[in-house]
């Protein structure tokens, strides 16, 4: 079986779970900005949780099938429809060859998931089939989709079954995220660090699968110090050093910037500390110009939150009986 691609949405990428072991090499972990709905979307239809999926940001794409497949769609709310006729979210619907899934306007969130029965199969690069398109690797030829383009889809089971809203998760408004204070918190004032916690930022324009900038809130004020040799002149500098996921670097004092799953790996940017892993998936729901709020937590609260998410999609694996 095959999808075929008449229109390729906004941008398209393939993506999986990503691929871990190579960021100290300058290879990015890539996969899914929403790991929890990418894992939904794949249990959905019966697939491993890791498997490939596409993710669309913004706009979805017009996709033909040449086979029969159980589809599902998670995420923003990003309304399916086949053969024109809109089909819920979070929930497992069949496809016949020659079907043409489309989607509605984005009502909320950032970005959907679409998997297919079988999974997207396309070739494993290191591990992944994710696409990193900045070294254009992995996916769909290392790129975004165009129109034209045909992908495989590996052998699959009818999956079944729906998600309903109790047992999903999306950012709230403003979106908490979570931080842990990091090596450079030093760096600002305290009462510059009390203004960071305090303020509401939103989301720039500049927000993509690299890192998400913040904007709106009070610019920091750095604690004088005697530049160190090989750093900038900025005060915002340090000599380089490595970008953990996560990380908030403020270039200026001005900016948060959180990076994301196709992150460079390092640089010369201080960093304020890190978004716990737990709320990773939230940031990358968000649309520009929404609100957001950094919530400082400790290593032991950071630590819970992860068991949290980790019991979440347990309640949803026990929902449809996986």
């Amino acid at each position: 079986m095959a999808v075929k691609v008449i229109s390729p949405g906004l941008s398209t990428t393939v993506q999986d779970l990503g691929r871990p072991g190579y960021y100290h090499l300058g290879i990015p972990l890539s996969g899914g900005m929403d790991r929890f709905a990418l894992r939904v979307a794949n249990m959905l239809v019966g697939n491993d949780e890791g498997a490939a999926v596409l993710e669309a940001v913004f706009t979805g794409p017009e996709l033909e099938f040449t086979a029969p497949a159980t589809l599902a769609v998670t995420g923003g709310d990003l309304p399916p429809k086949l053969n024109g006729e809109e089909r819920p979210g979070w929930e497992a619907f069949p496809v016949r060859a020659g079907d043409r899934l489309s989607f509605g306007f984005l009502k909320s969130g950032a970005r959907a998931y679409i998997a297919v029965s079988g999974g997207i199969d396309v070739p494993v690069k290191l591990g992944s089939r994710s696409t990193y398109t900045l070294g254009a690797l992995g996916g769909h030829e290392g790129r975004a989709l165009k129109a034209g383009d045909e992908l495989p889809v590996g052998a699959g089971k009818a999956g079944k079954g729906s998600v309903p809203a109790a047992l999903r998760r999306m950012p709230g408004s403003p979106a908490e995220l979570r931080m842990l204070p990091g090596l450079y918190w030093h760096r600002i004032t305290a009462e510059a660090g009390k203004r960071f916690f305090a303020d509401t930022w939103k989301v720039a324009p500049e927000a993509d699968r690299i890192g998400y900038r913040f904007k709106g809130g009070t610019a920091l004020d750095f604690v004088p110090r005697e530049q160190p040799f090989g750093a900038g002149s900025n005060p915002s500098n340090i000599v380089d050093a490595c970008y953990p996921y996560g990380s908030i670097q403020v270039p200026g004092g001005t900016e948060p910037i959180v990076l994301h799953r196709d992150a460079v790996s390092g640089g010369g940017y201080m960093m304020l500390g890190c978004v716990i892993s737990a709320d990773m998936d939230l940031i990358g729901q968000l649309q520009p110009h929404a609100p957001a709020r950094f919530v400082e937590v400790t290593m032991d609260q950071a630590l819970a939150a992860r068991a949290d998410r980790q019991a979440a999609l347990a309640r949803v694996r026990d929902h449809l009986g996986r």
